[in-house]
């Protein structure tokens, strides 16, 4: 019964270990990107992250039957070191192996984006720690298209701490289905309307102003969740989907602005377009499905534990202000970041 008690202490304790800054998209993944110049040429830019002022200790090192495998030592360009240079690899990329050398001994990610050839389809692959090299497949068709985007949707959502930390506090603070329903529709609708508009080129807002936005709408939630439930209904409570699509456009362009670093295949736009919001939804779900499974998990295996984050309890005010403290930190940090620069 204590350890029951103690779970909203360890969940604030948690929630600012992540105002560190790696999380919620603070640290941005290594991006390879090779673009055909003719039949056995590429134009490669490499970006890595850089880590307390220091580009990360990863390289990206080519297929074997290139000439020039690894390129020239990178350039800080405000927010990362960037190199680029032209290789020629005689048998092509299919078949080749592809490495981030040191991606093993990291808690990044990088992303390898390529065309086996002018007019082909832009082909993106992620990277991991676990998995820090990739054979190049040969080509593929819409489907494939499809699944690697969709997958591509799934992690950013599940990796973005901001975003999850969202939609957890909206669903504290709407406890009833139907509007809960409504406002987690609204919600997608309205982060699908900018991810398109943004990912198209239709839209332009600059990142740092929006990641702080992102932030800050996480403070707000948290400030309504603080206010004891009474008369005066809270503004999440009145106007549930008005708020949920407000913030869901914010949240929008955060997503594109990760589908822009990926890139867009020349042909199969739509497809990649759908795949990825689709996987982005998906990953919203997941999560969703997960916070639910464990209340009632922790519901059944202590009696009390249904009051554990019951409107007005001590429980819901820690984790309030634990998120709101984290959401807050993230605010001042990004504003910093643009407004300082």
């Amino acid at each position: 019964m204590r350890r029951i008690r103690l779970l909203p202490g360890l969940l604030a304790a948690w929630l600012l270990t992540l105002s560190h800054g790696t999380w919620a998209h603070a640290l941005d993944p290594g991006l390879l990107d090779m673009q055909p110049l003719g039949a056995k040429e590429w134009r490669v830019s490499w970006r890595k992250p850089q880590v307390q002022g220091a580009p990360m200790a990863i390289d990206a090192v080519l297929p074997a039957g290139c000439d020039n495998r690894e390129g020239p030592p990178p350039v800080f360009d405000g927010r990362a070191f960037v190199s680029g240079w032209v290789t020629v690899c005689e048998p092509g990329l299919a078949g080749g192996e592809v490495r981030i050398r040191g991606l093993e001994n990291t808690a990044t990610d990088a992303l390898v984006r390529y065309a086996l050839a002018p007019g082909r389809p832009t082909q993106t692959q992620r990277l991991t720690a676990a998995v820090p090299a990739f054979t190049v497949p040969l080509p593929q068709g819409p489907l494939a298209t499809f699944g690697n985007y969709f997958r591509l949707g799934v992690d950013h959502i599940l990796e973005g701490v901001d975003h999850l930390l969202f939609v957890f506090t909206l669903l504290l603070l709407i406890r009833k289905l139907r509007p809960l329903v409504f406002a987690i529709t609204a919600f997608t609708l309205a982060h699908s309307l900018t991810l398109g508009a943004a990912s198209l080129g239709w839209l332009w807002v600059p990142a740092p102003p929006v990641e702080a936005m992102i932030a800050l709408s996480i403070v707000v939630l948290a400030s309504e969740l603080v206010r004891p439930p009474g008369r005066n209904l809270r503004l999440t409570e009145r106007f549930p989907w008005s708020v949920a699509f407000v913030f869901g456009l914010l949240h929008g362009l955060g997503f594109a602005r990760a589908l822009l670093d990926i890139g867009l295949p020349r042909v199969d736009v739509p497809v990649a377009l759908l795949a990825f919001n689709l996987g982005v939804e998906a990953g919203q779900l997941l999560f969703i499905a997960g916070v639910l499974v464990v209340g009632a998990l922790i519901s059944r295996l202590a009696g009390v534990s249904t009051t554990l984050l019951a409107p007005g309890s001590r429980g819901l005010g820690y984790t309030s202000y634990a998120v709101g403290s984290v959401a807050a930190y993230w605010t001042l940090e990004r504003v910093a970041g643009f407004v300082m620069a």
